[in-house]
């Protein structure tokens, strides 16, 4: 009898647990909720200028916080991801839905070691900063292959004409 309290007080701890944490995660959407919406995937994002990266989209943060995890709009959700760069803008292909960086919001692009709590090697991510209504935000991706990180920092920076802040 003892053995079936103390493994029913377990699993109720655990419970208790699971619904914190998702208190918690509700709390910050909501506290988030001035966030503008996400841009729209246009029909026609343009010429491809690098060939795809798989990996998995991180998570999203606000920039220079890199645990300051963005949960609204779906940001907040690890997911396999496919990237693409366009002449218009960076396709975050991820299995939760798409995520559109238009090139005119897009402020920057670099490797970094850790975002949204996940700590990585050196160079171990590469990051996105780009503007969302007034908001600067970080978007980082673990590339299955990481030697391409260069051509894609690269090819960014050359679609902006040059331009880095």
């Amino acid at each position: 009898m003892t053995r079936l309290l103390l493994s029913l007080a377990v699993v109720a701890f655990f419970l208790l647990c699971v619904a914190g944490m998702r208190l918690g995660w509700r709390n910050r959407e909501r506290r988030q909720s001035y966030l503008a919406e996400l841009p729209a995937v246009p029909a026609d994002p343009g010429t491809p200028l690098l060939p795809e990266l798989t990996g998995v989209y991180v998570g999203t943060t606000t920039a220079g916080d890199w645990q300051d995890r963005i949960v609204a709009h779906g940001l907040g959700n690890r997911a396999a991801t496919t990237v693409r760069l366009f002449d218009d803008g960076v396709l975050l292909d991820n299995a939760g839905g798409p995520l559109w960086l238009p090139a005119n919001d897009l402020v920057d692009v670099r490797t970094d070691r850790a975002l949204a709590g996940k700590a990585m090697g050196v160079d171990g991510l590469l990051v996105f900063r780009w503007r969302l209504g007034e908001h600067v935000l970080d978007s980082g991706v673990r590339g299955d292959d990481r030697d391409s990180y260069r051509d894609w920092i690269t090819a960014v920076t050359g679609a902006k004409g040059g331009e880095q802040s």
